[in-house]
């Protein structure tokens, strides 16, 4: 490990020695991608030099205990520095396998979410628009970009399915997490009785495609126009706005409706269209990630979850790292930060052990 991280703070170095250099500095596209790679050396090359300073300080110590005749107090004092040092030695040493674990190259993207009722009719379309709007909130708060893409609404002001894009640096690596069955315990509005109905919610979270990535033949793709649908505005059901768009080869149909413009429209279902093509491909290239994607997304039954979301008790439980939480409607409110936190260290800690957990 220490040899990989003398080699990283070299290469820290020669970058920033780079960066100085005129030419380097006129080429943009070099410019932008070194100080791209600077940023994610500056964390591991920082920490590891905060280890070697306390290794350093060890080894002063140990020189002024070898001195023939020093004090009682100066002894004391050394032996108290390689105590201290040799502890944060340890957890530098601790935090660095962590800095060290492969990154996710995805985790600076964009994320495109796309949430969907599953069991439970209407109330699950209700549930869909509460979680819509839970991510809606944690993004103004993290001064995201939310953009909704396609949207089915119900008359009571759910969503049978709600796409959208959440643009801002760190989205996926935050929100790759949620991909999974979010399971909902309250009582329905429509529910005489009083009696709690548990009804789902499917989340996909899929990182934005970069045009290099993906290219789409033009002949393979079916697009087709309509008039669009929603609760009123007068271009509804007006001008032939919405955009559904058939990728003939692997059968993904994606729709939007809106935009105003057809052009719009057609700009976004192509976005989610390369979102949905490049995660196909990435599964097809790993079929163990395409297995994992299943199990966490599944089928939308009551029985299959990642997280619940209790009414009655205002309680939240995330079934893959048994975190509960007793403050619903706080989290409702977009306050998921402890949880996505919680997700990230368990999933680093996983890797470390070498398991796959997510």
């Amino acid at each position: 490990m220490f040899a990989k991280l003398e080699l990283t703070e070299k290469h820290f170095d020669e970058i920033n020695q780079e960066l100085c250099n005129p030419e380097i500095i006129s080429d943009q596209e070099k410019y932008k991608s070194l100080m791209k790679e600077l940023k994610n050396l500056t964390p591991i090359v920082e920490k590891y030099r905060e280890y070697k300073k306390e290794n350093q300080n060890i080894e002063e110590a140990k020189e002024i205990l070898s001195q023939h005749g020093i004090d009682k107090e100066l002894k004391e004092m050394a032996e108290y520095e390689i105590t201290c040092s040799k502890e944060k030695s340890q957890k530098i040493s601790e935090e660095l396998k962590i800095l060290l674990l492969p990154k996710d190259p995805n985790d600076e993207r964009n994320v495109i979410m796309e949430i969907r009722a599953g069991a439970g009719g209407e109330e699950a379309a209700l549930f869909s628009g509460v979680l819509f709007r839970m991510y809606n909130m944690y993004a103004q708060e993290k001064r995201w970009k939310v953009d909704v893409l396609n949207s089915n609404e119900t008359q009571l002001g759910g969503f049978k399915e709600i796409s959208f894009m959440i643009s801002g640096e760190g989205a996926y690596s935050k929100l790759k997490y949620e991909s999974g069955v979010h399971r909902v315990q309250r009582v329905p509005d429509t529910e005489a009785q009083g009696r709690v109905h548990t009804s789902t919610v499917t989340v996909a979270v899929l990182p934005e495609a970069e045009d290099v990535e993906i290219e789409i033949n033009p002949t393979d793709l079916q697009i087709d126009t309509y008039r669009a649908g929603g609760a009123g505005g007068q271009h509804v059901n007006k001008t032939e706005s919405a955009i559904r768009i058939t990728h003939i080869p692997t059968g993904i149909v994606v729709e939007c409706q809106d935009e105003r413009s057809q052009y719009k429209n057609k700009d976004k279902a192509m976005k989610v269209l390369k979102s949905r093509l490049l995660e196909a491909k990435r599964e097809e290239q790993n079929s163990s990630l395409a297995e994992e994607r299943r199990m966490q997304v599944g089928t939308g039954d009551r029985s299959e979850r990642i997280r619940t979301y209790n009414y009655p008790q205002s309680r939240l439980t995330d079934h893959r790292i048994g975190l509960t939480l007793y403050r619903l409607e706080d989290v409702l409110n977009g306050n998921i930060e402890e949880i996505l936190e919680a997700l990230s260290t368990a999933d680093r800690a996983a890797k470390l052990a070498g398991e796959n957990k997510f």
